[in-house]
């Protein structure tokens, strides 16, 4: 058996791969090491109860696997907060700020509604190392089971679903001001105007993919003061991230052509990515929103060390606007738990990938979908600019992603066939282009992507590395 950990938590099919035995089991298995008596439980007494926060997405799957979660941890001695659906970066604020031992959050993200999965963020809500990991998926192979109650007795599970307003709040005091922190929730006054902010004047579509945020970003849009268009705010646990969302942001462009609105705003179904486009309908990538912060950081003195952290997925053409801009650019894997762990230990406040997911760590542990767009939205407003202008000091590169599924991933890197195209890829590209061949951390599949700046030699490159994949035996 593989490691039970990917990028991002453990992700699979529901009742398939992710079933209630091991969510009970792998909860089980966390509370004895972030809560009980493994190397990263917090320090407390013996005599008290460890605490944890527990959140979802609306996949009808999340109902079987919260409760079993729920079983596993109050059956450890664990107390047991029940958040209900709220997005993922909700999880980790509300773990720091309840003073919990750790969080857990059901949700496959932007996958489509069979898929589930099981994240955990550690006290103060950070996500949690490679090491952790492995002593969680140790001790969930040892098959340790009390036979007996807990020493300090069973948890106790308490409805905690009202702590949604205190996360909406801290989003809300991120920019600022008065306005913001005192407009009523729903962001209307009774007469149904709406509320003087920050980002007043604009009109906004939010599409919520039918996912965890489709109650607060709408809220949250509204009481910074924008005019807030609404899609994907129906969710029933089996449209999730169907035909909308961050995956699929044709959706979002026609509804902001139609409506005449000023912006869109896209998330997925965990709402810890922002997508965005413009009035125009035309797509904002997570580089060029990452271009955008990056640089209003830097004017009001605050970009740390002149630095950003992104991934090796990010797009040429960001690279070459944050060298104009005299801004580093500090590279790792894909996934936000590499760039929050660099960021940490480079004390920098900005990272983020193409994908959209965005740390701004001066007010989240995580990539947050909801700050992000708050925060763009926010330049935007300030400067009395449009999306479409504040982006084009990024010039996008072609970039072309192919995702090839069932593909064996350990051949990727031990396969001499693949090496050697990869070899004729780089060196005809040189240095006006990028290739990159990796294993997905989240699916069953390797991604290729290759980037140049002719785009019919983009394609044709992906392609033949594709068929590569592909042949791999």
């Amino acid at each position: 058996m593989g490691r039970l950990f990917g990028t991002d938590g453990v992700r699979g099919v529901a009742g398939r791969d992710l079933t209630g035995r091991l969510a009970m089991d792998l909860s089980a298995a966390a509370a004895r090491v972030l809560g009980g008596s493994g190397a990263f439980a917090s320090a407390r007494s013996a005599h008290r109860r460890p605490a944890a926060v527990v959140g979802r997405d609306p996949r009808a799957s999340g109902h079987f696997l919260a409760a079993a979660v729920v079983a596993g941890l109050a059956g450890s001695g664990v107390d047991v907060l029940q958040l209900g659906v709220i997005p993922t970066p909700g999880v980790a604020y509300l773990t720091a700020a309840l003073g919990a031992e750790f969080g857990v959050m059901l949700s496959a993200s932007h996958n489509p509604a069979p898929d589930n999965g099981i994240k955990f963020f550690a006290r103060g809500g950070l996500k949690l190392p490679d090491d952790v990991e492995d002593e969680i998926e140790a001790s969930l192979a040892g098959g340790t089971r009390r036979q007996q109650a807990p020493p300090a007795g069973f948890g106790r599970i308490r409805d905690a679903t009202g702590e949604s307003e205190r996360y909406l709040e801290h989003l809300l005091a991120t920019l600022g001001g008065p306005a913001a922190a005192s407009a009523p929730p729903g962001g209307a006054a009774r007469d149904g105007s709406t509320q003087a902010g920050p980002l007043s004047g604009l009109r906004v579509v939010v599409d919520c993919a039918h996912g965890a945020a489709y109650e607060l970003a709408p809220r949250l849009l509204r009481r910074s003061g924008a005019e807030v268009i609404t899609i994907g705010v129906d969710p029933d646990g089996d449209n999730i991230n169907a035909g909308c969302g961050s995956t699929h942001l044709a959706t979002l462009a026609a509804a902001v052509v139609e409506s005449g609105a000023d912006a869109g705003i896209a998330h997925d179904g965990d709402a810890d990515r922002c997508l965005a486009v413009d009035a125009a309908g035309q797509v904002i990538d997570g580089d060029q929103i990452l271009t955008v912060l990056a640089l209003a950081l830097q004017d009001a003195g605050r970009l740390a060390r002149d630095t950003v952290v992104a991934t090796v997925m990010s797009n040429l053409g960001f690279r070459l606007a944050m060298r104009e801009a005299g801004i580093r650019v500090v590279e790792t894997p894909v996934g936000d738990r590499y760039l929050v762990a660099a960021m940490r230990a480079g004390q920098y406040v900005l990272g983020g990938e193409q994908s959209g997911h965005i740390i701004l760590a001066e007010h989240a542990t995580t990539g947050d979908g909801m700050l992000t767009a708050l925060h763009l939205l926010a330049v935007a407003a300030a400067r009395g600019e449009p999306l479409a202008d504040l982006v084009r000091v990024m010039t996008r590169h072609p970039q072309v992603l192919i995702t090839i599924p069932g593909v064996d991933k350990s051949l990727v890197t031990s396969s001499r066939a693949l090496t050697a195209a990869v070899a004729a890829a780089e060196a005809e590209l040189g240095e006006s282009g990028r290739v990159l061949v990796r294993p997905s951390g989240t699916e069953a599949a390797v991604r290729v992507m290759v980037e140049a700046v002719d785009a019919g030699q983009a394609n044709r490159l992906a392609g033949e590395l594709a068929a590569a994949v592909r042949n791999l035996s």
